[in-house]
């Protein structure tokens, strides 16, 4: 008797389903490998799904807004979810793991074992609560992204907690002396405006608060931008191991903040018509086991640029380390330490240095607590994933470990994290030869901008086709020839401000606090809805290959079979709102 067992075999094993890993799998999946997704939770998206509802932020500055998978994420959210309804999100993160037949999706399901062999790890066992079913999974590699590192402890991979201190690695923000304390968790939680007064009844176990108590931390419900972050507690103890307690400390102080609001002479007539939609029971945590890469990425690679020969990603949040007493500090919840975004982040800070088949992504990586308190953002954590899985692909193909990757491979996957819409600041994207070979024509300005192997506007410098609708842009090649992909970028807004206010909403991907001013967000209107490619044939003959009327996405492939192409003419159509139609990328491939 006993529960069931269910084996499965894939070339891939990822662990967590957040950012990291979504992304992870969906990479490893769309490469053409075997990925099996273990979750612990009924839903993806980790700190960003409808259970904890956290933003999505990531790097700051001008044109640095992170793309590849998740700006496919944000722009099918733009364009399904104007309200920004938090289990629309939901299914937009269900639905990309869910439509690669390539990933086998196990929800509910807690990684709790792991086997070894030879030194490297052969299987890992999880348990479906809903199924009751044991699910174990073979693989030739698996990647960490469930934020605590479960691997770590059950595989014997080096791990480290804490901050260092200060002296290891030169940091100038860290102690003096190294100890345990890390950045606490949160429970969030949601409010709107209604039209007539509210009342709140707190419950007898919710937290007195007093106004010395929120100096620092003044709620401002007109802003939609408030979601009481400040709520953190469990720095100062062991946020895995004491996650329940301190859960169940946070709860009573989240209910206790809203009473306050509510209710204090100082603040009830302010807060008279809000109230309370959502209360979060799951925290959301900000930092706990760090593994030990290749290499350990440090403050001073942050501030200095982190231009390495093996990036594979990018971050350039400002390093926002949080008191490790959270709300109990009568201090500044949290210091900026400047950043200039955006900086490189190694290859070799996400593969384990001791266990040779151990990938890793999201805030579990290799580095320092003080380069943390910068990369550990959702939007940071999903490219961080994306280059997992496309590292991954790699390892696979070559059938070489994660180490073994040699350097030409790493330029190689670079290329492909670039031909996916992953940006890498020190690097410049290879345009196909066809391409470079042939003659570039049509109206408008900077056509070459479009095989210029950059995707985005920066430093100042546009790389971006512009015209007018119904102006068309034509690949004439040399010799008829024959084409295969056809690769396209459009203008997403990279700046966009999609969120009705000014107030520095350019990272956040959804609604917090819900005014009656809110109205829905929109696309950006800069984005390409409708166009058309044509190829035509050495003796005049034309075929319409493309034909897209209802656009939303920024990166656009198409496989193709096109044979004796003499030119391939783009034409745009429409756009979502802007008379300025702008064109980053336009490539035909071999």
């Amino acid at each position: 008797m006993g529960f069931q067992r269910i084996e499965h075999t894939v070339d891939l094993c990822v662990v967590g389903g957040g950012l990291s890993g979504l992304c992870a799998a969906v990479a490893a999946a769309r490469h053409g490998l075997k990925v099996a997704l273990m979750h612990d939770r009924p839903m993806l998206g980790g700190n960003a799904s409808s259970e904890i509802r956290m933003w999505v932020c990531g790097a700051q500055g001008e044109n640095n807004r992170e793309t590849g998978l998740l700006e496919e994420m944000m722009m099918e959210n733009q364009y399904r979810n104007p309200d920004k309804n938090y289990y629309i999100w939901d299914g937009i993160l269900y639905g990309l793991a869910k439509k690669e037949k390539n990933i086998t999706l196990l929800l509910n399901c807690s990684c709790l074992d792991a086997s070894m062999k030879d030194g490297l790890i052969d299987t890992v066992t999880g348990w479906q609560t809903t199924t009751q079913k044991y699910h174990r999974v073979k693989a030739g590699l698996f990647a960490d992204c469930s934020g605590d590192s479960i691997l770590a402890p059950l595989t014997g991979a080096s791990f480290r907690e804490g901050r260092e201190a200060r002296k290891e690695f030169g940091e100038s923000i860290q102690p003096i002396q190294a100890d345990a304390y890390t950045m606490g968790m949160s429970c969030m939680f949601q409010a709107e405006e209604t039209g007539e007064p509210q009342a709140f009844i707190p419950p007898d176990w919710a937290e007195q608060i007093t106004e010395e108590q929120l100096v620092h931390r003044k709620a401002d419900l007109s802003s939609p931008l408030e979601n009481f972050w400040y709520l953190e507690l469990g720095g100062m103890r062991d946020t895995i191991g004491d996650t329940e307690e301190i859960r169940d400390e946070l709860l009573p102080l989240a209910y206790g903040i809203w009473d306050y609001l509510k209710n204090s002479p100082q603040e009830r007539e302010k807060s008279r018509n809000w109230r309370l939609t959502w209360m979060g029971a799951l925290p959301g945590k900000r930092e706990s086991r760090r593994y030990e890469g290749a290499y350990i990425m440090n403050q001073n690679d942050v501030q200095s640029g982190g231009n390495f020969p093996d990036e594979v990603a990018y971050g350039g949040w400002t390093m926002d380390d949080h008191h490790p007493a959270g709300f109990r500090t009568s201090e500044k919840p949290t210091i900026h330490h400047s950043v200039e975004p955006p900086y490189g982040i190694p290859y070799r800070c996400l593969y384990s240095q001791d266990v040779p088949n151990l990938y890793f992504a999201g805030r579990n990586i290799s580095v320092s607590h003080a380069a943390l308190s910068s990369c550990r953002v959702m939007g940071t954590c999903a490219m961080l994933g994306q280059a997992v899985g496309t590292a991954a692909y790699i390892a696979v193909t070559q059938r070489c470990l994660p180490k073994e990757i040699s350097e030409s491979h790493i330029a190689y996957l670079q290329d492909l994290l670039m031909d996916d819409d992953c940006y890498l600041p020190h690097f410049q994207r290879q345009v196909s030869r066809l391409c470079e070979k042939a003659v570039l024509e049509g109206e408008g300005y900077g056509l070459e901008c479009l095989r210029d192997g950059t995707d985005r506007d920066r430093a100042g410098e546009a790389h971006a086709w512009s015209g007018e609708i119904g102006n068309k842009i034509a690949y004439v090649f040399e010799t008829p020839c024959h084409i295969s992909r056809i690769r396209l970028v459009f203008d997403s807004d990279l700046n966009r401000q999609t969120l009705p206010w000014p107030e520095n909403s350019m990272n956040r991907n959804m609604f917090h606090n819900r005014l009656l001013s809110c109205v829905p967000s929109r696309m950006p209107a800069t984005m390409l809805k409708r166009y058309r490619v044509t190829a035509y044939g050495p003796d005049g003959s034309r075929t319409v290959v493309v034909e897209e009327e209802n656009n939303y996405l920024r990166l656009r492939k198409y496989d193709v079979d096109i044979s004796d192409c003499s030119r391939l003419v783009f034409e745009p159509l429409e756009t979502w709102g802007s008379e300025e139609v702008r064109i980053f990328g336009f490539e035909a491939v071999e």
